[in-house]
C-alpha cells in the first residue's frame, strides 16, 4: 500500500521472481529474506536521503530492512516518490529524443 500509494499509476508485476512496480521501466522491486526485506534497486543520486539510506545499505546498493525492527514506510515513500520523477524524466528525455 505505501509503494500504491506513492506511486498510483504504477503497474504491478513479477520480474526476477519478486514483486514489481514498473512506470516507464522498473520503479522498485523487493523480496523477502530470514531477517531483512531486500529493497531495489539502488538508489543513487538522493543527496537527502543520503545518511537515511546509509543504515539499511545492502550489496550492490541494495537496500535491507531488517525484520527485527519497524518498516521505515515514510523512508520507502519518498525513495518511490524520488523514483517516480527519476523515471518520468528519463522518459521524457527519450521521447525528446525520438
Amino acid at each position: 500500500m505505501t509503494i500504491r500509494k506513492a506511486a498510483p499509476t504504477a503497474e504491478e508485476t513479477i520480474k526476477y521472481q519478486m514483486p514489481t512496480f514498473t512506470l516507464h521501466g522498473n520503479l522498485v522491486y523487493f523480496s523477502a529474506f530470514k531477517k531483512h526485506i531486500g529493497f531495489y534497486p539502488p538508489v543513487t543520486g538522493y543527496v537527502k536521503l543520503k545518511k537515511k539510506l546509509s543504515r539499511y545499505e545492502g550489496t550492490k546498493g541494495s537496500l535491507k530492512f531488517p525484520l527485527d525492527e519497524p518498516i521505515p514506510y515514510d523512508l520507502i515513500s519518498k525513495i518511490v516518490e524520488f523514483r517516480v520523477k527519476e523515471n518520468l524524466s528519463k522518459a521524457e528525455s527519450r521521447q525528446k529524443k525520438n
